[in-house]
């Protein structure tokens, strides 16, 4: 089988009840597209998870300092505006706006598209799909996105004014107006 899978919805398949296949499920990494297909994605390997945790970390640690917002992980579901829920790699959320959830919203997938989206693009992925689901965060709400082909060795950057742009790697990343003094050294 060749992943990802991709189930096409049940019919009354509701937010809830795929929560609870998600949970029940914790060992398969889903998420649910706009349509409600149900994508089951493959484990990444050894060097993403890697460059996943680098780039986490980097954030996570300014964050800390500027107190500013919410960092999370690629276990960490959101259900966006149009429905569909994803869990980028790694993703951050102002403090006003991850505060003015309720409890139970985040007790589960919140409904809420994070401000900073970053995928790294591991094996099993294809560029065409990952740039799709970027400008889906886009025009879900993101404010700046940022995907890291390490295959291709290159950053392609998102802004929520449209304007993208591209760069190779070696790079550093700017959080830019969103996420001021924020450098991610990005080296694969």
């Amino acid at each position: 089988m060749e992943l990802p899978l991709i189930i096409r919805p049940m019919a009354g398949l509701t937010e809830d009840m795929f929560f609870d296949l998600c949970q029940a499920n914790e060992q398969l990494l889903m998420e649910r597209d706009k349509d409600g297909n149900i994508i089951v994605m493959a484990p990444t390997e050894s060097d993403t998870g890697f460059y996943n945790s680098d780039i986490n970390g980097q954030i996570w640690s300014w964050n800390r300092l500027t107190k500013t917002g919410f960092v999370f992980d690629s276990s960490t579901g959101f259900t966006l505006p149009n429905g569909a829920v994803r869990s980028p790699d790694v993703s951050w959320i102002v403090k006003s706006r991850y505060e003015a959830l309720s409890a139970s919203d985040r007790k589960k997938f919140a409904p809420v598209c994070p401000d900073l989206v970053v995928e790294v693009r591991s094996l099993s992925d294809n560029l065409v799909d990952l740039k799709e689901k970027m400008e889906e965060y886009r025009d879900n709400g993101s404010k700046l996105g940022w995907l890291i082909d390490q295959i291709g060795k290159k950053i392609y950057i998102y802004r929520e004014n449209g304007v993208n742009e591209t760069k190779d790697i070696p790079a550093i990343l700017s959080g830019e107006e969103l996420l001021p003094g924020l450098n991610v050294e990005i080296n694969l």
